[in-house]
């Protein structure tokens, strides 16, 4: 029989998750609590897309710590293949218990096939790690965009069924199914056979308020003028034309460059500045574009904006 509290239950265990999360420092909105939720209770894997440094590994790291589960990651690139991604075989010892049983005058001179082929001699990698675990685990396929789309194929059966086949044993299964997610960042389309296995979300930059809590909770000791003030010309910096736009790592670190200098707001000389612009932009050509004068301009625009706000409050105020 269904009970009145039931509809609300959902509900309550999404905000329980974002409060996990925040305890773990990652500020999720309502709408990826939402979907990271489902996912955990559809038992679907995690689709997240997004530009480099909007906080897709972040995520997984923190959810992992949140749940008290263990985190193991398989990261992407060409080349990949099934022995660096799921298992392979200890070829070295294999070899020395094929030669230790020859030399062995009680043993009867030959070891047997299963013997050298069994779970024992198996290497873990990352996938069949996950799979493996006896409690809570977050998987965390991170940049499948990097991996080779033949590589996509044989990750379908562990998302599918979170199961991998060994020739030489037969199939393991997951005793304990774990959340997986996997993070792209869109530098090559992904097949219609792995979205359809996931739930999709895509991780857009913070709003200006989300990411100035961000590193207020990241970096409490730093002033709050600093923090303001910094976020916000980052925040009209990714309006640029840049090569690499900065994430918020880069905010986190500029904040931290900036708060060592012992600065408690974005200072007014702007060779103080560009000093510390290493920590945002990271190209030869971003760097050269963001000159004095442009620098300027954006400090200044980032006042201004300032000023117009707080005559909008005193105006509210007055009325």
């Amino acid at each position: 029989m269904t009970t009145p509290d039931q509809p609300g239950q959902p509900a309550a265990e999404e905000r329980l998750l974002r409060e996990r999360l925040q305890r773990a420092g990652y500020l999720a909105d309502a709408d990826l609590a939402t979907t990271v939720w489902l996912a955990s209770a559809l038992q679907r894997p995690l689709l997240l897309e997004g530009d480099a440094g909007v906080g897709k590994t972040a995520l997984a790291t923190a959810l992992a710590q949140s749940q008290n589960a263990t985190l193991v990651r398989l990261q992407c690139f060409e080349g990949l293949d099934l022995a660096q991604a799921a298992y392979e075989w200890n070829y070295g010892r294999q070899l020395m218990a094929i030669r230790m049983s020859e030399s062995d005058k009680d043993a009867a001179g030959r070891v047997r096939e299963s013997d050298v082929f069994s779970r024992d001699y198996l290497l873990e990698r990352p996938l069949l790690r996950a799979i493996s675990q006896q409690g809570p685990c977050v998987l965390l396929i991170d940049e499948i965009d990097r991996a080779d789309e033949a590589f996509e194929a044989f990750l379908l059966e562990v998302l599918a069924e979170y199961q991998i086949t060994v020739p030489e044993i037969g199939t393991i299964r997951a005793s304990h199914i774990p959340q997986v997610i996997l993070t792209s960042n869109g530098t090559r389309e992904l097949s219609d056979a792995l979205r359809r296995r996931c739930l999709y979300h895509y991780l857009d930059y913070p709003t200006l308020a989300r990411e100035i809590a961000i590193v207020k909770a990241a970096l409490p000791q730093v002033d709050t003028r600093l923090v303001e003030d910094a976020v916000q010309f980052v925040q009209r910096l990714r309006r640029e034309d840049l090569a690499k736009i900065p994430g918020i790592a880069e905010t986190l670190d500029w904040v931290k460059a900036l708060f060592q200098m012992r600065h408690t707001q974005l200072p007014e000389d702007m060779s103080a500045v560009l000093g510390t612009l290493g920590c945002l932009l990271k190209t030869r050509e971003d760097r050269f574009v963001m000159g004095p004068d442009r620098l300027r301009q954006l400090v200044e625009g980032r006042r201004t904006v300032g000023v117009a706000e707080n005559a909008n409050e005193q105006a509210k105020a007055t009325t």
